[in-house]
């Protein structure tokens, strides 16, 4: 049975004015509905949320050669401060009252993720890469590997086990950034969880109303939802990203990503040579 958690939050990260604006409307959204529950966010300016008295911002500076890895990093930081955690992105938005009375299984609970191969068998690139973790990992991708969905999951501690699920899912992202792969943080997850014994539940019940823009595309072209009815959260989205894509500011902005790509790229190999057998062989 799942352990009625007392102690949890939600979390993101917010690295860039667009998702500290996205994260701003996403706390917004969880004062109105979810009230007693703090948002973690670890963030590249901590002051922009200094107004926000539900989050809990904290100062980060990207470690992966991009952001998406990072997550494990809002987790840990989460995890280490509540017992149970729900990540979310920050450009998702809370749409009604989240109950207070949330039950979660120990381990990773995700509201969707399949089979590792399953997600993976038209990405023949990442499941060489992964299939490679797996042997060095000694994992049974079919019957031991999942993957999660993870723009919406909440982890729960389970007696330590959390912690050394963080620590594989680092391994596990530096070899993937090392050999050209800098998304794909559901099948990094699903790893991590096999190889730390870190129990993995699908909930498909969405315990809160939510919006999600790509999530709600498939719920309107399936008829499950209304284009009219969820219009304004799409033109809100659309809005934030207009007021950051001047001309002069984009260039400036391509230019930082580029330099910052470069260096953490560099960066990355020098912190996986002490291990070269396990990330170059």
């Amino acid at each position: 049975m799942p352990d009625q958690v007392k102690d949890s939050c939600f979390c993101t990260l917010a690295l860039g004015k667009n998702y500290r604006l996205l994260t701003s409307q996403l706390a917004q959204d969880l004062a109105l509905y979810s009230p007693q529950t703090p948002l973690v966010v670890l963030t590249d300016k901590p002051e922009d949320f200094l107004e926000l008295t539900n989050v809990l911002a904290f100062k980060h500076k990207p470690k992966g050669v991009k952001f998406y890895q990072d997550k494990r990093l809002v987790i840990a930081k989460a995890i280490s401060m509540f017992n149970s955690c729900i990540f979310v992105d920050a450009d998702v938005r809370i749409l009604g009252d989240v109950p207070t009375n949330l039950q979660w299984y120990q381990g990773i609970t995700a509201r969707t993720g399949s089979s590792i191969t399953k997600h993976n068998k038209s990405k023949s690139k990442h499941l060489k890469i992964i299939k490679k973790v797996a042997q060095k990992m000694n994992l049974n991708l079919t019957s031991e590997v999942k993957f999660v969905n993870e723009f919406l999951f909440t982890v729960t501690r389970a007696g330590g086990a959390e912690q050394d699920f963080l620590q594989q899912w680092e391994k596990i992202a530096y070899y993937f950034e090392l050999h050209g792969i800098h998304n794909g943080e559901g099948n990094a997850i699903g790893l991590a969880a096999a190889k730390s014994g870190l129990p993995i539940q699908f909930d498909s019940v969405d315990r809160f109303p939510f919006f999600k823009d790509k999530i709600e595309r498939r719920r309107i072209k399936h008829g499950k939802s209304k284009l009219e009815e969820k219009l304004i959260y799409f033109e809100q989205r659309q809005q934030i990203e207009i007021t950051q894509q001047y001309l002069f500011r984009k260039a400036w902005n391509k230019l930082k990503a580029y330099l910052g790509y470069n260096y953490r790229a560099l960066r990355l190999k020098l912190q996986t040579l002490n291990n070269y057998q396990f990330y170059y062989q």
